[in-house]
């Protein structure tokens, strides 16, 4: 295994691939060496514990929460995809937090982790919306979020969302009304 970590801290991205491939085959034996690495100075080390950490079935969710307040970008985004993977109730409202961020990769990632908690993260949602915080990306991230949910609680705020002045905004409303079955009720006609 030592060799595997070398290698996954080398700096050279074709060994450290290969390497991290080989340290998920172990599970979850790797963990407390990879927890270990979590705290290392070098944020490319972070990075790569946590992007092996997170494919491994039985991550602890902490770490991935703990990772998205990282000073790291890329071990912000981490986390995230780790995220949406691995489902933790506990972990919506840092995602929700992460809608905030001006990253707009790290913004996208934490909308697919809240798409993927599913109903979870629906009444954080919406709770969010009528926040100040809840405004340009993050505004559309959450919307864009409670339409892949579909979840008949969003229908007052996806309803509300399709008179805003945002394109973006008013598809990703009119996509979770229409994944609701009501597409039809809020056409107006001419």
């Amino acid at each position: 295994m030592k060799e595997e970590i070398y290698n996954l801290l080398s700096g050279d991205e074709s060994l450290a691939e290969t390497a991290m491939k080989k340290l998920i085959e172990r599970g979850a034996v790797i963990f407390p060496v990879l927890v270990e690495l979590l705290d290392s100075p070098d944020p490319d080390h972070r990075w790569w514990a946590l992007s092996t950490a997170a494919q491994i079935e039985g991550i602890d969710a902490d770490w991935l929460i703990a990772a998205l307040g990282d000073e790291s970008i890329e071990v912000q985004q981490a986390a995230a995809l780790g995220l949406t993977e691995h489902h933790y109730p506990k972990a919506v409202p840092a995602l929700i937090n992460s809608l905030c961020a001006s990253n707009t990769m790290l913004v996208t990632l934490a909308t697919n982790a809240l798409s993927s908690a599913g109903t979870d993260a629906v009444p954080a949602l919406l709770e969010f919306l009528s926040t100040p915080q809840a405004r340009d990306i993050a505004r559309v991230g959450a919307i864009r979020a409670l339409a892949e949910i579909a979840d008949r609680r969003a229908i007052p705020a996806l309803m509300a969302a399709l008179e805003e002045d945002s394109a973006l905004i008013s598809h990703w409303a009119e996509s979770g009304l229409e994944k609701l079955g009501l597409d039809m009720v809020y056409m107006k006609l001419d």
